[in-house]
């Protein structure tokens, strides 16, 4: 039976790609010419990214008419796009230029609603080191990690409206030739 051998790297983050990721994804102009780029319908829904760490990114949205349900509240796939951003960014963040480059894909997902989203939604989601983490193990042994990001939706009250949970798979590819 054959042994896979693992070989053990020095491995760090280029501090260099976070700072920008966080920078421009925290500069509202930046940030929306990248969603009109990249994700449009992102930039068509308003979402933002209001505060990226290397632990904690949160992300608003806002109720209005093109982001409403016909139930007076905000359509939850767009509660689920600014959820997902949360854990997104993160993710970009961590994986921004790596080499080798990760493979990144949702592969589960689950939301519970508590409450209507009728005003500004505030995703927090704190699973920064937990996504570094999942990075530097699927760099340093090729094989698919799995990160579990939970996320809560806040009421400008302050009061939790919704839970979301997106399940990252990462890989590290494969340099060509």
């Amino acid at each position: 039976m054959a042994t896979k051998t693992v070989a053990k790297t020095d491995f760090s983050f280029n501090r260099e790609y976070i700072d920008y990721i966080r920078k421009t994804f925290t500069n509202p102009f930046k940030f929306r010419l990248m969603l009109a780029g990249r994700l449009p319908m992102g930039f068509l829904s308003g979402m933002k990214v209001t505060e990226l760490s290397e632990e904690t990114c949160k992300v608003t949205v806002n109720y209005k008419w093109l982001n409403k349900n016909p139930f007076r509240s905000t359509f939850w796939a767009v509660l689920g796009m600014a959820a997902e951003m949360s854990s997104g960014a993160l993710l970009i963040m961590y994986t921004y230029k790596q080499k080798p480059s990760i493979s990144t894909l949702v592969v589960d997902t689950q939301a519970k609603y508590y409450k209507k989203a009728t005003g500004k939604t505030t995703f927090v989601c704190h699973s920064g080191k937990d996504i570094a983490a999942g990075v530097e193990q699927a760099i340093r042994t090729g094989e698919s990690v799995q990160v579990t990001c939970p996320m809560t939706g806040y009421n400008s009250q302050g009061e939790a409206i919704c839970e979301f949970s997106f399940t990252w798979s990462l890989k590290a590819r494969r340099p060509k030739g």
